[in-house]
């Protein structure tokens, strides 16, 4: 029998802050190289693709994440469908139509729906078990993987399943969408199994299924991706269609279907990124069990997760903590409070606290800028243009810009006359000229700006021209 289409659909939409204060709106979790070889958990869910007889993935995520999702695609060699979820929190939603886009290409075609934010640490035994997986969907069985739960952290969506399966494929018994307890034991109910977020199904068949389960729900998900346009490389979801599509949980919906959900065990080493405990459970450590990353000295540590991205960071006697420093922001405390970290930020964004969401450097598709300083009547900006980079053309009306330049060669147009400004030359950008910046060299383009005037916010930039489709 010919292998059927096997289409990976990986959900990289949500903006967990779990991570704070490395993982930020600005720069979700996923994305965030946090793993030991310098890749994101998105990228190492990339390159499980590599080993497999995969079709090209279904990858949605959100607006705002769509450029760094399609850069990170391109350093893996890797190209598919981005998908744009106008909404986050949604994951049903999007599986559907990860689904539905599979099933138009083939009608027999296998989904592979992977969150973005998990490591899996054995490459071998998780093709092993995806192949295991796909036979079952073959054959008609709707597959969720079943991991166990993590403790000492709030537990998540559970599954109850047989114990006494040796299979490696338990029927589910229940779905336990918000447990009561931490990491809840075994019970009356069978073994519990964390919802890993991960199913294998036939598209055409996991349609049907949801068409007689949640009709609503298939119905808005159809209509969203019917009435989505292309946006450059993207695929930008009708959003009216899509606010209708509710939030329920999918195996909250499909536990309901006449035939059991059977619910894999994986051989292979497998967690979610979704804390700090996480982090020190999957990175490598030192002789005291700590994990330690960027300019850090630590002098009697043990079991603690030390980071910096920048500023030099010393503790001496932690046991079991955690210390994460960035350039705005540090965050001190046990391992065992990991799971709290949401709530904190939660506080923070209540309070106003613009370090909650942003970082000090903003990624955009032409490379990055970091704020230096901000006061009253002006801002300083380190701005970097990846090589054949292209700003928009623009405009401000409240603000004038000094730009000097520090590393590479800038292409400078002012009111329609373009210049060539070399190392340690400088621009003036009067209030109101119409102006773009472009990177025409072989090296990454550095400058300082300065910018002077009654306001300096991000929303005082008119773009007259893009190339990126941005308002």
């Amino acid at each position: 029998m010919a292998q059927p289409l096997i289409v990976p659909v990986i959900l990289a939409a949500e903006s967990t802050q779990h991570l704070w204060p490395l993982a930020r709106d600005t720069m979700p979790m996923p994305f965030m190289p946090l793993l030991d070889d310098g890749r994101s958990t998105f990228q190492a869910t990339l390159g499980l693709l590599a080993r497999g007889d995969f079709d090209r993935p279904v990858v949605v995520t959100s607006n705002d994440s769509r450029f760094i999702a399609a850069e990170q695609m391109q350093a893996m060699g890797i190209s598919g469908d981005i998908v744009l979820a106008p909404e986050q929190g949604k994951p049903a939603a999007e599986t559907a139509i990860g689904a539905m886009i599979a099933g138009d290409r083939a009608a027999d075609a296998i989904c592979l729906v992977l969150p973005s934010s998990h490591w899996i640490g054995d490459d071998t035994a998780f093709s092993a078990d995806c192949q295991a997986a796909v036979d079952r969907a073959r054959a008609g069985e709707i597959v969720s993987v079943g991991l166990p739960p993590q403790s000492g952290r709030a537990a998540g969506a559970q599954m109850a399943v047989d114990p006494s399966d040796r299979s490696g494929f338990a029927a589910l018994r229940e779905y336990l969408e918000r447990p009561n307890s931490l990491a809840v034991a075994d019970g009356e109910l069978g073994t519990r199994l964390a919802d890993s977020g991960s199913l294998v199904f036939g598209a055409s068949k996991f349609q049907r299924e949801l068409a007689a389960l949640a009709p609503d729900m298939a119905t808005a998900s159809r209509a969203a991706l019917a009435g989505a346009c292309r946006d450059l490389d993207f695929i930008r979801l009708d959003s009216e269609a899509y606010r209708r599509a509710g939030t329920a949980s999918l195996l909250s919906l499909l536990v309901r279907r006449t035939t059991p959900i059977l619910v894999q065990s994986p051989t292979a080493a497998w967690q979610a990124v979704d804390a700090w405990g996480a982090i020190h459970a999957v990175r490598k450590k030192d002789g005291q069990a700590n994990v330690l990353e960027g300019p850090v000295v630590t002098q009697g540590c043990s079991g603690s997760v030390v980071m910096s991205d920048d500023i030099l960071t010393a503790a001496i006697g932690l046991t079991d903590m955690i210390v994460v420093t960035t350039r705005d922001a540090v965050l001190v405390a046990p391992r065992s409070e990991a799971a709290n970290v949401e709530a904190l930020v939660a506080r923070l964004r209540h309070d106003g606290r613009r370090e909650a969401s942003e970082h000090l450097r903003v990624y955009r598709p032409w490379g990055w800028y970091q704020r230096i300083d901000i006061g009253t009547r002006f801002q300083v900006k380190r701005i970097s243009v990846k090589p054949g980079g292209l700003l928009s053309l623009q405009r401000h009306f409240h603000r004038a810009e000094h730009w000097v330049v520090v590393t590479g060669t800038a292409e400078v147009t002012v009111d329609g006359t373009v210049s060539i400004v070399h190392e340690n030359q400088s621009v003036h950008l009067p209030i109101g000229c119409v102006h773009r910046l472009t990177n025409p060299g072989k090296i990454p383009l550095e400058l300082i700006e300065v910018q002077v005037g009654s306001y300096t916010g991000e929303d005082d930039i008119v773009r007259l021209e893009d190339i990126y489709a941005r308002a």
